[in-house]
């Protein structure tokens, strides 16, 4: 019913930059939060988040670095990623709260995830 498809993972160095993007497509009425998660023991834990009306949330050890934006129109979220360390390789998994239109029911989708490897 609704698909995520991500691009923008791959391998850089310390100190470098990279963009993910993700889009949500599908039979889709609204979506509402659209956000990032990655891999930590036993859970996926949130990297930054941000509501449809642009609100954002971040992960403490991503402050000042990452930042999230989306285009509504496009049903697009987007992760740019600043001064990128070691620490964050992982790989990355987008997440969208969507309402479905043919049921108008809420459920949560997540794309198949994307690998940031960061090398020192």
């Amino acid at each position: 019913q609704v698909q995520l498809v991500e691009s923008g993972g791959g391998s850089v160095q310390a100190g470098r930059s990279l963009r993910l993007s993700c889009v949500a497509s599908g039979i889709i009425r609204t979506v509402r939060s659209m956000g990032w998660y990655r891999q930590a023991p036993g859970k996926r834990e949130l990297v930054a988040s941000i509501s449809s009306s642009g609100s954002a949330n971040y992960a403490e050890f991503v402050k000042g670095r990452f930042t999230i934006s989306r285009d509504n129109a496009k049903n697009t979220v987007y992760l740019q990623m600043n001064s990128l360390k070691p620490e964050d390789t992982n790989v990355y998994y987008c997440h969208a709260g969507v309402v479905v239109e043919t049921t108008r029911l809420y459920d949560d989708y997540w794309g198949q995830g994307t690998q940031i490897t960061v090398s020192s």
